[in-house]
């Protein structure tokens, strides 16, 4: 049997790029997170850079890290 984990979405900017496709990400409730790019946003080679609108993923398990999940 598997579990589906309830994700939640919600918007932010990105406010700095870091290595290994790592970027730290202010929400729309001015937290600050560290994100990662999804699998299919790198073989499709998106580009990320700070100023950037995106739709961040985020699981009830760790309120700190999410996935960029879509660019505006």
């Amino acid at each position: 049997m598997v579990k589906v984990i309830k994700t939640t979405e919600i918007n932010g900017i990105v406010k700095q790029s870091l290595p290994n496709t790592m970027f730290r990400v202010e929400l729309s409730d001015k937290r600050l997170i560290l994100t990662t790019l999804t699998g299919k946003m790198r073989r499709n080679y998106v580009r990320i850079f700070p100023g950037d609108r995106v739709k961040v993923e985020m699981t009830p398990y760790d309120e700190q890290r999410g996935r960029i999940i879509y660019k505006y």
